[in-house]
């Protein structure tokens, strides 16, 4: 294809995630250097002829590159925009002059622009409400929301902070209702308590944070002619909390390595923290991965053996107050205390919405990392194929394959099969010679980036809670515990933060974002942070931007071939790639994060961090026929805020909003936004619905 754009040579934008956001969120995991120690697969530095001309100087221009904003499906609605655009949105913000683009179903919508309002911007024709935001009653009795007066008591029965996965599920018992659940990241506490100490927090704001972590199960109230959803009580209203117990199944439970004082059999675990992307099942449950749960813990020094060298390799600080605080008042987040509650979180969990007594699962079968997804795809057989990504520069994509099949009806049976079978971990390899992948970007003479992979069996959990392990020098147990090193030692390939990852039930293709790495290939004071240099699957050098794979996998087998859909960033430049299409009619994109997918099978993708000097948004992307790569912004959030847990269906879209207004500099006196409530109010994460004004289907 032609190259467009005047720079091959810099991918010049960074990341908007603001320091507060990184400390708080993922312990300032991209500062430092990256856990991955390992050397497998590093093949430094590519210096092909292209590579080598453009270091000593020599520039490629070329002439007509147009500015990048989608077209709209019709004439009416290539017209139409929804808010207006910052003059701050940079060269992105340009309406685009090409002519417009027929949509497919579920793309005809009329396209939001890049820009910095403090409001979610939605399309013409569209309107929104707020279904539920940070401190809202969840269960009925708990008091209205005062932030100058919370109580641990009242955060356990309130809506908690920072929420990020989402699924929603009919009603098993009123049609006019439906089930909302969600997951709740983590605390920034200089944005929830007024006059914050960071160095002296007290007892009670570590209660607090600790109830306003875990998950959120909520009945809503449907609009009979709108998508519109309203919260309401009801018996199936439930917080799960960082003090809620959980059972641990599959290979680790009972595990010397998993005992404490609190819990000497090592099975039931207090609390759930860190949950990011997740995922619903056939069989009416969800799950939802423990991500960044590194940060809450201290004192690494302390430990011994393979204990201390996880630790190290997910990035645990060696000694010192954490940010939080926690272990002032918890003994089990201080390893010097508590040497192996850590070895109790960083799982997939389960939760079976539709009993409100039952006792979630953290499946030790899927291994322990920082997990991103956990979303199933069931076989033709009932075989359970769940897929996960580890969230972080250089970490692997994973997968696990069921030996239990699927009983329809039978949840009880059904929430074990994620407890014996095998865990596999993805590498990859290019079809294109090494010299056509230089790092700038450009598309190699084959027309596209892909390549083919395989599956690196580690461990095979088996039925009666032994494991088989595939690793050299790790038994059965250690390879579900430690998994990070089980991965490290097969030689799997380092990806660019690979997040969510989930199947597409149109096309049965698998879909994994991958939200940036300024690190990879990095040269100068960052040099020593690179762990490998571009390859086909990773083709951007300081990735900034992100990319979407696209995967065709034999699902149960261990062989796929692979292709990446999206190299995300400004259509203007030319590094960017939106999987062939005409990148004068696409919306610029930046930092995926979650997918979803519309009944049509196009790619919904919300993203965290824009560093296209737009706020975040949600992103429609067709993946099919004349149209694949067309993708168009939907919507955007307010100030500093992230786009998360994406849910689209015909009739609504639900997106969580997480973060607004965390800014460094702001605090809960003097905040940055004022998203949901208005006027002087401090910002609060929630939850936004939009839904067609005319009740039609959306993108339709």
């Amino acid at each position: 294809m032609p190259i467009k754009g005047l720079n091959l040579l810099t991918n010049k934008f960074f990341s908007s995630r603001t320091s507060m956001t990184c400390t708080y969120k993922c312990g300032n995991a991209c500062l430092g250097e990256c856990d991955n120690k390992s050397d497998n697969t590093y093949f430094g530095d590519l210096m092909s002829r292209r590579s080598a001309l453009k270091a000593g100087g020599l520039t490629v221009v070329t002439v007509g590159g147009s500015a990048a904003l989608a077209a709209c499906s019709s004439a009416e609605e290539a017209s139409s925009n929804a808010g207006s655009s910052s003059s701050s949105a940079g060269s992105s913000a340009k309406s685009s002059s090409a002519a417009p683009v027929e949509a497919p179903e579920g793309m005809k919508f009329p396209v939001v622009e890049p820009n910095t309002e403090d409001k979610v911007v939605i399309p013409e024709g569209y309107e929104q409400s707020v279904l539920i935001a940070w401190g809202d009653p969840v269960i009925e009795g708990a008091p209205e929301f005062d932030i100058n007066n919370q109580t641990a008591e009242a955060a356990e029965k309130q809506f908690g902070f920072n929420n990020d996965f989402a699924g929603l599920f009919e009603h098993p018992d009123n049609p006019d209702r439906m089930v909302y659940v969600c997951n709740h990241e983590y605390t920034t506490e200089p944005h929830m308590f007024p006059n914050y100490d960071a160095d002296n927090p007290t007892e009670e704001q570590v209660k607090i944070g600790l109830a306003n972590h875990g998950h959120t199960i909520l009945e809503v109230t449907k609009d009979p002619k709108t998508g519109k959803l309203t919260r309401a009580f009801g018996p199936l209203n439930r917080r799960i909390t960082g003090n809620t117990p959980f059972k641990i199944t599959g290979p680790a439970a009972g595990h010397e390595l998993l005992k404490t004082s609190y819990d000497p059999t090592g099975t039931i675990v207090h609390g759930t923290l860190s949950n990011c992307a997740g995922g619903v099942t056939p069989w009416g449950t969800y799950l939802s991965g423990e991500e960044n749960y590194d940060s809450y813990w201290t004192n690494a020094g302390k430990l011994e053996g393979r204990n201390k060298e996880y630790a190290e390799r997910m990035g645990v600080e060696e000694e010192g107050q954490t940010t939080r605080g926690w272990e002032l008042f918890e003994d089990r987040f201080d390893m010097a205390k508590e040497p192996n509650e850590f070895n109790r979180f960083g799982y997939i969990v389960e939760v079976n919405p539709f009993d409100p007594n039952s006792t979630p699962v953290k499946h030790s079968a899927l291994g322990r990392f920082k997990h991103e997804a956990g979303n199933v795809h069931v076989t033709q057989d009932g075989t359970v194929v769940a897929y996960s990504g580890d969230d972080a520069r250089f970490e692997y994509i994973y997968k696990f394959v069921s030996d239990k099949k699927v009983k329809e009806g039978d949840v009880a049976h059904n929430m074990t099969i994620l407890d014996s079978g095998t865990l596999y971990v993805g590498k990859l390899e290019g079809n294109s010679p090494a010299e056509e992948i230089d790092g700038s970007g450009e598309v190699p003479e084959d027309g596209k980036f892909d390549g083919k992979g395989s599956w690196i069996p580690l461990a095979t959990a088996k039925e009666d809670g032994t494991a088989e392990s595939h690793v050299e020098g790790m038994d059965g147990a250690e390879v579900f515990l430690f998994t990070r090193l089980a991965a490290d030692k097969v030689g799997a390939t380092k990806m660019d933060r690979p997040e969510d990852f989930e199947v597409n039930p149109v096309n049965e293709k698998v879909y994994v974002a991958l939200t940036n790495n300024s690190y990879r290939g990095a040269t100068g004071e960052n040099a020593k942070k690179s762990k490998e240099d571009v390859k086909e699957y990773a083709p951007m050098r300081e990735n900034k931007n992100g990319l979407v794979m696209e995967i065709d996998d034999d699902f149960a087998g261990t062989e796929f071939t692979w292709n990446l859909l999206l190299v995300c960033g400004d259509p203007d430049e030319a590094y960017s790639y939106f999987g062939g299409f005409d990148k004068s009619k696409v919306s610029p994109i930046s930092c995926p994060d979650n997918v979803a997918f519309d009944s049509h099978g196009n790619l919904w993708i919300s993203t965290d961090g824009n560093a296209l000097d737009s706020h975040d948004g949600l992103y429609a992307v067709a993946v099919e026929g004349e149209q694949r790569g067309l993708t168009k912004c939907f919507l955007t959030v307010p100030n500093d805020a992230e786009t998360c847990g994406p849910i689209v269906d015909d009739k609504r879209v639900l997106v969580c909003v997480q973060h607004p207004g965390e800014d460094d500099d702001a605090t809960v006196e003097n905040p940055t936004s004022h998203w949901p409530d208005g006027g002087n109010k401090p910002p609060r994460p929630g939850v936004a619905v939009v839904w067609k004004a005319d009740g039609g289907k959306i993108g339709s």
